[in-house]
């Protein structure tokens, strides 16, 4: 009897731990913000990397249009990267997957900053739990928006992290899933190339 117990109480905390990266945002929970921009909303934030085309150069697709706070308390206006390709990066502080696709962000974001706008989308955890994330992988270099909210989550229609959502310079989705680091190198390389 004991040992169908231990089975069973072991085979519950495996099938927890292994859809434990593939949880969404819980609806309703409040921290952290992110709005959708309004109209007039179009300079550029220090948080937005400038590079060959700016919002004022650029028409503002819909997948852009939203503002939001940075992990670092700076304002975040989307719109910015307007004209660029994007990368979106949801991911959450508990998450083993993100921490390994973390590396790979942590290179290839600066050394793409000018073409590419690789931007991560911290969710599903607490405000010191992301910080940290941050500076253990040594993100600092690459913008990270707060959403505790999940409103870009859910925006983006985000169910699981680690997902990436790729933007070509339109603001067309022309990727949103997973990625390796091998598979995230190849699409960023593609999207510098124009």
């Amino acid at each position: 009897m004991r040992t169908a117990v231990r089975v069973t109480a072991a085979a519950v905390l495996a099938l927890g731990a292994a859809t434990a990266c593939a949880a969404g945002p819980e609806p309703g929970t409040q921290a952290g913000a992110v709005a959708p921009a309004s109209p007039s909303v179009a300079s550029p934030s220090a948080a937005s990397p400038s590079g060959p085309a700016s919002a004022s150069t650029a028409a503002v697709p819909a997948a852009l249009s939203f503002t939001g706070k940075t992990l670092d308390g700076t304002a975040f206006d989307a719109a910015a990267l307007a004209g660029r390709p994007v990368v979106l990066w949801f991911w959450a502080p508990w998450c083993a997957t993100c921490a390994s696709q973390a590396w790979t962000v942590a290179e290839i974001a600066p050394a793409y900053r000018e073409t590419v706008a690789v931007v991560g989308v911290a969710g599903l955890g607490e405000e010191k739990a992301m910080k940290s994330f941050v500076t253990e992988f040594d993100l600092g270099g690459t913008t990270q928006i707060d959403d505790r909210t999940g409103a870009l989550w859910r925006r983006f229609e985000v169910a699981e992290q680690s997902t990436f959502i790729v933007l070509d310079r339109t603001g067309r989705v022309v990727h949103r899933g997973f990625l390796d680091g091998e598979a995230l190198t190849r699409q960023v390389e593609t999207l510098a190339r124009g």
